[in-house]
């Protein structure tokens, strides 16, 4: 396994402001052999970054020592694929298909999506979908934006997510396999299902589908946002987590995904990482 971090750990990661060669930097710094860069609407990465800027990160990358494992975006809870407004719909579209080509040009063959949502937790304000409409919805978006993921080479990693949709193993698993594209997969998030399931008996079920891994901690006694914790506080059983991962032959990237920037923490989670992983 390789350990990461998210860009969003970082000290204003999550406005996109941080410098992408610092991030990399500190990230490398702490003992992390990856980084997941993410990208927004605004920002020093959007989908309008250029293939010339991003092979001047690239350069900064190996001149750190670092990998860049995957892009990220949190995109999709703003400007939803499965939003009731046409307009917004196709925007987030023209993002995505924009933003593949930016993660090609960064050396990676994944891309974190969220492909919609019924409900947003963290937006009280947001629309409520029904589930049904969600679905159809999120598969005509993924549908639109297949194509350029197969011309470009990068997988659209579907992640678990406080969505309140794609909320079994199963399901997901199915929702994947619809597509009948090598370039729609899973970005499997340990510490998101740990509410409502158990992370080997998504590993399991989910199999070679999980392109990759974000690694977070739960206590299932708080059930709430509140309950995510520094790793080795929570209740993820990361031995068993290990262990179903080696049975499906995952061996690629696991990134730490711990928000909100807290001073310390990042060294923290690179520790914790390393306890569990190595």
């Amino acid at each position: 396994m390789k350990i990461g971090a998210s860009y969003w750990m970082f000290e204003g990661g999550l406005e996109a402001k941080k410098p992408v060669g610092e991030a990399m930097q500190e990230a490398k710094d702490a003992g992390f052999e990856s980084i997941e860069l993410a990208i927004a609407s605004e920002g020093v990465l959007t989908e309008n970054t250029t293939e010339a800027e991003c092979e001047a990160i690239l350069a900064t990358a190996e001149k750190v020592g670092i990998e860049i494992s995957s892009v990220a975006s949190g995109e999709s809870w703003s400007y939803s694929p499965t939003a009731n407004n046409p307009g917004v719909r196709q925007r987030i579209i023209d993002f995505t298909k924009k933003a593949l080509w930016v993660a090609k040009w960064l050396g990676t063959d994944a891309y974190l999506f969220v492909p919609g949502a019924v409900d947003v937790f963290f937006l009280p304000d947001a629309e409520v979908i029904a589930y049904d409409v969600c679905y159809e919805r999120a598969v005509e978006g993924i549908k639109q934006i297949l194509a350029t993921a197969e011309e470009a080479g990068v997988t659209l990693c579907i992640e678990n997510v406080w969505n309140k949709f794609l909320l079994s193993p199963l399901e997901t698993r199915d929702f994947i396999d619809g597509f009948s594209s090598e370039r729609v997969g899973a970005y499997f998030d340990v510490g998101n299902v740990l509410l409502t399931g158990y992370p080997d008996q998504w590993i399991r079920i989910l199999g070679e589908r999980i392109k990759r891994v974000h690694i977070k901690d739960f206590k299932t006694s708080v059930g709430t946002v509140e309950g995510f914790v520094d790793l080795l506080e929570g209740n993820v059983d990361f031995e068993q987590t290990k262990n179903a991962l080696a049975e499906v032959g995952y061996d690629g990237y696991c990134t730490a995904e711990m928000l909100p920037y807290a001073p310390g923490r990042i060294e923290k989670t690179a520790e914790a990482m390393k306890k569990i992983f190595k």
